[in-house]
C-alpha cells in the first residue's frame, strides 16, 4: 500500500474536526437603544457644527456687505468736470432725526458746492416745516456756502414749502414754485393738551413735586398759570421775530408785505409770486435747463442705503449686548 492509499497519511489524519465559531450573544434592548441614541447624538452634533459654520460665514458676508455699502456711500459723488446742476432734496419734517435734519442737509449741500462741475445748486423742497433750530442752521449754512463758493442757489418748491421749510427757502437767490404749491405759514406755534377737567371727572389727583416754582411750567395735568403762559407766549413771539427778520433779509425789496404776510397764513404758488414770497414758476428741469444752463442734474442728497440701515441695527444690537453684559457684571458685584 502506498502512502497515498494510507488514510492515516492524509493531512489532518488523526486530528479532531475544527469547531464552528460560537454564535453571538443576543444584544439587549438597552444596548440597542443606547447605540441608537449615540448615533443620533453624533448626527445632531455634525449638523450643529455645519449650521454653526454656515451662520458664521453668513455673518461674515453680511459684515463685509455692510462695510462695503457704508464706504461706497461715504465716497459719494466724485468731482466731475462736466457742467451740471447740483440737487439737494429737502423732504418731510425738518427734525433732528429725520432725513431733512440739518446734519443731512448740510452734508449734501457741502458736497454740491465743493464739486467744481456744479454750476449752481438747487434745493428742491417738499416739506411742511419743523424745528426752527434745524431750519435756522440750514439757512445759515446755505448763505455761508454761497459766499464761500460764489455759486447761485435756487429753491424749487413742489407741493409744500411752509413754516420752517420757507425759512430754508429764503436763503436761496430765487424761489421757483408751481401755481398750486403751498407757500408761507410764517409763524411759530407751541402746542399741547390740558387734562385737568377730565382728571376731576375721573377722580384722579395730580401729585407733582418740583424744585423751582416754574419747573412744572405748561404741565398738561395742571391748570394753566397766567404768568407762565405769558412767559411762553413772549418766547415764541421772539422766535417769530427771528423768522420775520430772516424772511425780510432773504427776500429784500421783492417782498410785498401786507398785514397778513407774517400772520401764519399760507398761499398757493400764484399768490406767493404776486406777494413776493416766490419769484417765478418752474420745476427742477426748467431751472436746470433755462436758468442754470446745465441740463444734467446730479443728486447730492445723502440717502441712507440698506447697508447703512443694517449697520445701524447691527451697531445697536452690539451696543445692547454690551450694555446687558455690563449690567450683568455690575449685578454680580
Amino acid at each position: 500500500m502506498t502512502p497515498q492509499d494510507d488514510p492515516s497519511a492524509s493531512p489532518g489524519a488523526g486530528q479532531p474536526p475544527s469547531a464552528a465559531p460560537p454564535p453571538a450573544a443576543p444584544r439587549s434592548s438597552l444596548e440597542l437603544t443606547v447605540e441608537s441614541l449615540a448615533r443620533e447624538l453624533m448626527a445632531e452634533r455634525r449638523s450643529e457644527r455645519r449650521w454653526r459654520i454656515f451662520f458664521r460665514l453668513a455673518w461674515l458676508g453680511l459684515l463685509l456687505f455692510v462695510v462695503w455699502g457704508v464706504i461706497s456711500s461715504r465716497v459719494g459723488h466724485g468731482s466731475t468736470s462736466m457742467p451740471h446742476t447740483a440737487l439737494v432734496d429737502l423732504r418731510g419734517e425738518i427734525a433732528e432725526d429725520s432725513g431733512a435734519s440739518a446734519e443731512q442737509m448740510i452734508s449734501g449741500l457741502r458736497s454740491a458746492f465743493e464739486d467744481a462741475g456744479a454750476r449752481a445748486v438747487v434745493v428742491r423742497i417738499n416739506s411742511p416745516g419743523g424745528s426752527p433750530v434745524q431750519a435756522g442752521i440750514i439757512n445759515d449754512e446755505i448763505r455761508r456756502l454761497k459766499s464761500l463758493h460764489q455759486k447761485k442757489v435756487y429753491a424749487v418748491v413742489e407741493e409744500v414749502c411752509a413754516s420752517g421749510a420757507y425759512y430754508v427757502a429764503v436763503a436761496a437767490d430765487e424761489i421757483y414754485v408751481d401755481k398750486a404749491s403751498i407757500v408761507g405759514s410764517i409763524g411759530v406755534l407751541m402746542d399741547g393738551f390740558g387734562f385737568t377737567g377730565l382728571m376731576e371727572k375721573l377722580g384722579i389727583e395730580r401729585r407733582l413735586l418740583t424744585a423751582g416754582e416754574n419747573k412744572g411750567m405748561l404741565d398738561p395735568f395742571t391748570a394753566q398759570n397766567p404768568r407762565q403762559q405769558a412767559f411762553a407766549q413772549a418766547m415764541i413771539d421772539q422766535v417769530h421775530q427771528q423768522f420775520i427778520r430772516v424772511v425780510r433779509e432773504g427776500r429784500g425789496a421783492r417782498l410785498k408785505e401786507t398785514p397778513e404776510t407774517f400772520s401764519g397764513l399760507f398761499w398757493n404758488g400764484e399768490d406767493a409770486v404776486r406777494l413776493g414770497l416766490a419769484d417765478k414758476f418752474g420745476n427742477l428741469d426748467y431751472v436746470a435747463r433755462e436758468v442754470v444752463k446745465a441740463e444734467e442734474v446730479i443728486d447730492y442728497t445723502p440717502r441712507e442705503n440698506v447697508a447703512e440701515k443694517l449697520a445701524r441695527r447691527f451697531g445697536a444690537a452690539i451696543g445692547e449686548g454690551a450694555m446687558r453684559a455690563a449690567a450683568g457684571m455690575a449685578h454680580l458685584r
